[in-house]
């Protein structure tokens, strides 16, 4: 394996880092209505689990409503029951083949907590970000050991692994300052 091919592997592995982040961060409920809420609640369809999205159509009606239209009507009341049992604590208003969720205002001490759940997942993504660029430490040093690379090189590629750490440390703050400032938006 070449430095190259080691430096394009850990950047792509720190871009998947980021992007779980980014997709944990969505699942984070703030005051305002997300679609992205939804996607983790499983509903059973014909005797398996399937997200809600498989078996209804979600929009947005307004800033804080989220409405679930299902396509069968005998779905209508297992895709409420789920909604209702799934964690985040929704309580979905059935109407019809329509079902409506309106998002509930979040107390102050409920918003601070999801700013520390937030700062938590930023923390577990940066600790990713870290053992990937020790794991490509690890491998500079057995190449030199194994007199692949010389040392020169080897300070040379680690600057870069640095560069790109820090690079992807910095987006990953920026992203949990942006979900901290939309958790503690009234």
């Amino acid at each position: 394996m070449s430095l190259s091919d080691v430096k394009k592997s850990v950047d792509s592995r720190m871009a998947k880092s980021l992007d779980t982040l980014k997709a944990n961060l969505s699942k984070l409920r703030t005051g305002r209505a997300h679609t992205g809420i939804l996607d983790h609640v499983l509903v059973e369809y014909y005797g398996s689990p399937v997200p809600v999205s498989q078996v209804a159509n979600i929009t947005l009606v307004d800033a804080r409503t989220i409405s679930v239209q299902v396509w069968e009507k005998n779905m209508a009341g297992p895709v409420e029951k789920a909604i209702r049992e799934s964690d985040l604590g929704l309580n979905p208003v059935p109407m019809g083949e329509n079902i409506r969720v309106p998002m509930p205002a979040l107390t102050e001490e409920r918003r601070r907590d999801l700013t520390k759940v937030a700062r938590g997942e930023g923390e577990d993504a940066k600790i990713a970000i870290r053992n990937l660029r020790r794991e490509a430490n690890d491998t500079f040093k057995k190449m030199v050991k194994e007199k692949e690379i010389s040392e020169d090189d080897e300070r040379r590629v680690q600057d870069d692994i640095q560069k790109l750490t820090d690079k992807y440390v910095t987006e990953i703050d920026k992203l949990v300052t942006q979900k901290d400032a939309e958790i503690m938006t009234v």
